[in-house]
C-alpha cells in the first residue's frame, strides 16, 4: 500500500532527480501576502518569485505544503468530519517552474509520475482543458495519447486561473481518475459532474498571460508553471478508498482517539472524523505562532478546537482528549516536518490548556441549549439571539451550534444571529490589522526592483562609507532635499540596523560629502531587504549619487546589543527552569530595556524569577564568546538552534550560540539582530516586573548593562536620602523605618483614644435638650431615646468606638454622631440591640445622608454611615432623622 508518507517522499523525489529544487514547507501564517488568513495553497510562498518581486538561485522547485481553509471565503470547517473530502488541514503537493520549462514538460512529469511512478492504468484517467487551449489539449495527444473524448473542454473559469483582477493569469488542466461504472457520477462539465465516479486530483496552472488594468491580456516574457495535488484526495485513489479518513494517516489517528475514548464503529464515525481533522490543524497552526484567542488567527484556531472538543465529549471523554494525540501525530508526521517534533511540548500544554478551559462551561452551554430547544417545535430553528447568547457567554461560535443541532435535524434562525453578531463582527474588522506582512506602498516595490537589497555592514562596524541611492519624500521619490527637510533614505550598504526581530532600529548621524550632514532618526525595513533610514537634513543638501559617511550612535546601539543577548539568555533559562513548552511570543529590545513575552500558563513564583536572573548572571559571569555562524535553515536546526515558530527564514541563517552548560550551549538560536561579543558584555541583569499579558503568555521586562547600573544607582541615592532623613546609616534604615511606624501607629491609637475622651466630655461642643454626663443632647422621640452629639475634627473611623461607648450608655436607644472634617461631614449612627428588630441604622442613615447632600450609606442594621458635603444641614439632617423614627 502507498502510504502518504509514501506518497509524499515518491512526489518529492521525482521531481528532485528532474532538477527541482525540494523547498520545506512555508509556515501557515503567510508572510508575503496580507489578503490571505493563512496559507491555502502551495504557490504562496512562490507569489513574489512569480511577480518578479524576488529572486531565488532555482528556477524549478517542488514543495509539500501545507495549507489550512477554516477562514474568510476559504472555509469548510461545518463540512469537515462529515464529507469524504473537506479538511482544515491538508497538504497539497507542487511543483513550480519559474520562467524555466512549460506546457510540455509540466504534463510530460505529470503524466510520467502518476503513470510510471505511481502506477495508474492510463484507462482510468482523463484531463481537462481550457477551452481555449489548443495547445494544452495537442501536448495531451501527444504525450499521453488520450483520445478526444477524453480531454474534456471547459469553457468556464474553472479552468482559467488568475491572481487577481490584474497581473499574471492563464489556463488550467485536470487531471481526473475514474473510479468505475460503480460508483455514481458522470464526468466534468456534464450535468452529474458532482458524483464520486470522477475524481479531480491534479491541477496544472500555466501562467501565461497579464492581465491589464485595460481588459487587454499580453504574453508573459517567460511563463511559468504551477501545480497542485491534494496529498489526502490523491492517498484515496492509491489506497483503493473513497473516504479520506479512510486512508492510513487517518486510520491510525482514528484508533488511537478510539483507544482513548473507548468508543469504536460507525456511530461515532463523525465525531472521530472531525477529532483526528482538527488534531492536525491545530497542532500545525500552534507549531506556526498561532495560539487561541478571540481574534483574528487566533479565533479561528479557538474555534477549530473547541469543535473538536465538543465532539471529544460526545465520545465521552473524561478527561482532555487531543493533547494525548499529539504523541500519535508527531510519529506519523513529525519527519517530514520537524516544526511540529520541535513544538510538541508547547502544543500539548495549550491543547490541554483550552480543552480544560472549554469544559467549565461546555456543560453549561448544553444544559442552555437544551432547555431552549426543548420549548421549540420538532424541526423549528433555534432563534438567532439564543445563538448570539450561546456565542457570547459560553464561546459557542456559530457552527458549533450547528454542529451540535445537526443531529436534531434542526438549524439556527441566522437573520437573529447577524444582527446580534454586527457590533462584535464590525470591532473585529476595526481590530484586524490584515494577515501576513504590512501592505507595502508600491514605491518600495519599484526601488526595490530597481536597486535589490541593501547590504548590511552593521553586524562586524558602527561606521562606513554608502552611495544615496534613492530619496523618498512623502511617498514620491525625488532627486534632492534641503536643510529642514525630512526624508527617508537608501544607501547600497549601511551600518544600520533596521527595525526587525523586536529590536529597535539605529539611530546616529550621517555626514554626506557635499557638507550636508543628516541626523538618522530611526531606521526601518522594507520588503524585507530594503533598510530605509529616516532623516532630517539639519544643514547643507543632499542629493542622489552623493557619498556618505554613516556612524551609528554607538551608546545606543552598546545598550541595544546587551538587551537583545540578554533576551537569549533569559529565554534559554526559562526553558531550563519551566521546561521546553517555553517559547518567545514576541519582544522589544530597546537601548535602555527589554520585554519579552513568552509562552506559559501560570504567573511565575518569586522562587523562579530569582532563580531564572540568578541563571542569567551566572552565564554573564563567566563570560564565554558570542559565536556566530552563517548556514542553512535546516543545518542550523539539525544542530539544536531554536527557531520562532511562524518566522519567516531565508535561505540562509544566522545562528548565535552563548553561554555554557556542561558540554553543551546554553543558548542556540537563529537571529539576526546585533549582540554583544562577549556575554560579560551585557552586564548586570535585573528582572523588573512578571506579568500575564493574554491566555498563556506571560510577560518580563529586564533591564541590563548601563541601564541596570543607572537603576541600581537611582535606588542608592534613594536609600541615601532616606538615610540621611532618618539619621542613621543605610544599613539601620529598614530597623528605624519598623520603629517609627510602630511608633505611630500607638500614637495614633492614643490620638484616637483621646479624641474620643474629649468628645465624651462635652469640651467638643454639642447641642441637646438636655446634656448628660458625657456631653452628650439626649431627647426622646416617641419612647425612644436619642442622644446627639456634634463634633469637630474627630474622624470617621473613630467615631464609631464612640456610638458604642454611647449605646452601652443609654442602654436602649439610638445615637447620632456627626463631624465636620475639613469641610466634610461624616455621620454615624448606632441603634441598641433591642431596637434593631424595628428600627434598622441603615435606613436612618440615609434620611441624614440626603440632607447633607450625600448619597445612600451602609452599614449593619445596628451601626451605619454616610457623609456628605455640606456642614451647614447637620441640624436639618438630624431632624429628619428623627423624624423618621417618630
Amino acid at each position: 500500500m502507498h502510504t502518504l508518507a509514501d506518497i509524499r517522499s515518491t512526489f518529492l523525489n521525482f521531481f528532485k532527480d528532474n532538477h527541482h529544487e525540494v523547498v520545506a514547507s512555508s509556515p501557515l501564517v503567510p508572510s508575503n501576502d496580507p489578503t490571505l488568513l493563512f496559507t491555502n495553497a502551495g504557490m504562496v510562498q512562490f507569489k513574489d518569485v512569480f511577480t518578479g518581486m524576488e529572486k531565488r538561485p532555482y528556477t524549478r522547485a517542488t514543495t509539500s505544503q501545507k495549507c489550512v481553509r477554516a477562514g474568510g471565503k476559504h472555509n469548510d470547517l461545518e463540512n469537515v468530519g462529515y464529507t469524504a473530502r473537506h479538511h482544515t488541514f491538508f497538504e497539497m503537493l507542487g511543483n513550480f517552474s519559474f520562467g524555466d520549462y512549460f506546457k510540455e514538460e509540466a504534463i510530460y512529469f505529470a503524466w510520467q509520475l502518476v503513470t510510471k511512478n505511481f502506477g495508474l492504468t492510463p484507462d482510468r484517467l482523463l484531463v481537462t482543458v481550457y477551452h481555449e487551449d489548443e495547445e494544452a489539449a495537442t501536448l495531451w495527444k501527444k504525450i499521453a495519447g488520450l483520445p478526444d473524448h477524453k480531454i474534456i473542454r471547459i469553457t468556464t473559469s474553472d479552468n482559467f486561473w488568475s491572481m487577481g483582477d490584474t497581473g499574471p493569469c492563464g489556463p488550467c488542466t485536470e487531471i481526473f481518475y475514474d473510479h468505475g461504472e460503480g460508483i455514481a457520477g458522470g464526468p466534468p462539465g456534464s450535468p452529474d459532474q458532482d458524483g464520486d465516479r470522477f475524481t479531480e486530483f491534479w491541477n496544472l496552472v500555466f501562467m501565461q498571460y497579464e492581465q491589464l488594468a485595460d481588459g487587454t491580456r499580453v504574453n508573459l516574457p517567460k511563463p511559468s508553471v504551477d501545480t497542485g495535488m491534494g496529498l489526502e484526495r490523491f492517498a484515496t485513489i492509491m489506497q483503493g478508498v473513497h473516504n479520506n479518513y479512510d486512508t492510513d494517516l487517518f486510520k491510525s489517528l482514528i484508533e488511537a482517539s478510539a483507544d482513548l475514548t473507548g468508543t469504536a464503529g460507525a456511530l461515532h464515525r463523525h465525531s472521530h472524523n472531525v477529532v483526528a481533522d482538527h488534531l492536525r490543524a491545530s497542532a500545525f497552526l500552534l507549531a506556526d505562532g498561532v495560539l487561541p484567542s478571540n481574534e483574528g488567527r487566533g479565533y479561528v484556531l479557538r474555534r477549530i478546537m473547541r469543535r473538536a472538543m465538543r465532539h471529544a465529549h460526545l465520545l465521552g471523554a473524561k478527561e482532555p482528549l487531543m493533547c494525548r494525540l499529539v504523541n500519535r501525530l508527531v510519529e506519523l508526521m513529525g519527519s517530514a516536518y520537524p516544526d511540529l517534533t520541535r513544538a510538541q511540548a508547547m502544543i500539548t500544554e495549550n491543547l490541554k490548556l483550552e480543552e480544560e478551559r472549554f469544559r467549565q462551561t461546555l456543560d453549561r452551554g448544553l444544559r442552555l441549549l437544551e432547555e431552549e430547544t426543548a420549548k421549540l417545535g420538532s424541526t423549528q430553528a433555534l432563534p438567532g439571539d439564543v445563538a448570539f447568547r450561546l456565542y457570547d457567554t459560553y464561546g459557542f461560535p456559530l457552527d458549533l451550534t450547528q454542529d451540535v443541532l445537526r443531529g436534531q435535524n434542526r438549524d439556527v434562525e441566522l437573520a437573529g444571529f447577524n444582527t446580534a453578531m454586527d457590533a462584535q463582527k464590525a470591532a473585529a474588522r476595526a481590530n484586524w490589522a490584515g494577515s501576513g506582512d504590512t501592505k507595502n506602498e508600491q514605491i518600495w516595490f519599484d526601488l526595490h526592483q530597481q536597486l535589490g537589497a541593501t547590504e548590511f555592514l552593521g553586524y562586524e562596524t558602527e561606521s562606513a562609507e554608502g552611495v544615496i541611492q534613492a530619496i523618498v519624500v512623502d511617498g514620491k521619490t525625488v532627486n534632492s532635499v534641503q536643510t529642514g527637510q525630512k526624508a527617508e533614505i537608501l544607501f547600497n550598504q549601511t551600518p544600520f540596523y533596521a527595525e526587525s526581530g523586536g529590536q529597535e532600529g539605529d539611530k546616529g548621524i550621517i555626514e554626506v560629502s557635499t557638507g550636508g550632514h543628516l541626523t538618522v532618526l530611526e531606521t526601518s525595513k522594507h520588503l524585507g531587504s530594503l533598510d530605509v533610514h529616516h532623516v532630517l537634513v539639519t544643514t547643507g543638501s543632499i542629493t542622489v549619487g552623493d557619498t556618505a559617511k554613516l556612524m551609528v550612535d554607538s551608546n545606543r546601539r552598546q545598550g541595544l546589543r546587551a538587551h537583545h543577548s540578554a533576551t537569549h539568555l533569559l529565554h534559554a533559562a526559562l526553558r531550563h527552569r519551566l521546561g521546553d513548552h517555553v517559547t518567545q511570543k514576541g519582544s522589544l529590545v530597546a537601548e535602555d530595556r527589554l520585554r519579552f513575552d513568552f509562552t506559559h500558563t501560570k504567573p511565575l513564583s518569586m522562587e523562579d524569577l530569582q532563580a531564572i536572573e540568578q541563571d542569567v548572571n551566572l552565564q554573564i559571569l563567566a563570560n564565554t564568546e558570542v559565536e556566530t555562524h552563517l548556514m542553512s535553515s535546516e543545518e542550523a536546526i539539525a544542530k539544536g538552534a531554536m527557531a520562532l515558530f511562524g518566522e519567516k527564514y531565508g535561505e540562509e541563517v544566522r545562528v548565535l550560540t552563548m553561554g555554557q552548560t556542561g558540554d553543551k550551549s546554553y543558548s542556540v538560536e537563529l537571529c539576526g539582530g546585533t549582540h554583544a561579543h562577549r556575554t560579560g558584555d551585557i552586564g548586570l541583569f535585573k528582572i523588573l516586573s512578571e506579568a500575564g499579558v493574554s491566555a498563556g503568555v506571560r510577560r518580563i521586562e529586564a533591564i541590563a548593562g548601563m541601564a541596570s547600573l543607572g537603576y541600581l544607582t537611582s535606588l542608592q541615592n534613594q536609600m541615601n536620602v532616606v538615610a540621611a532623613t532618618l539619621k542613621s546609616p543605610v544599613s539601620e534604615a529598614q530597623e528605624k523605618i519598623e520603629a517609627l511606624l510602630t511608633e505611630r501607629k500607638t500614637l495614633e491609637r492614643q490620638v484616637a483614644d483621646l479624641r474620643q475622651k474629649l468628645a465624651l466630655s462635652g469640651a467638643n461642643g454639642g447641642r441637646s435638650d438636655r446634656t448628660d454626663s458625657s456631653g452628650s443632647a439626649t431627647k426622646s422621640v416617641g419612647n425612644i431615646k436619642v442622644i446627639t452629639r456634634q463634633l469637630t475634627d474627630i474622624p470617621a473611623k473613630d467615631l464609631k468606638p464612640l456610638a458604642d461607648q454611647l449605646k452601652t450608655e443609654v442602654g436602649s436607644g439610638v445615637v447620632i454622631l456627626t463631624s465636620v472634617v475639613e469641610g466634610k461631614v461624616a455621620l454615624v449612627i448606632g441603634v441598641t440591640n433591642d431596637l434593631t428588630t424595628k428600627i434598622s441604622a441603615v435606613d436612618l442613615v440615609r434620611h441624614g445622608a440626603e440632607a447633607l447632600g450625600g448619597k445612600g450609606g451602609g452599614g449593619r442594621p445596628d451601626m451605619a454611615q454616610a457623609g456628605g458635603n455640606n456642614p451647614a444641614q447637620i441640624a436639618k439632617a438630624i431632624t429628619a432623622i428623627e423624624a423618621a423614627l417618630s
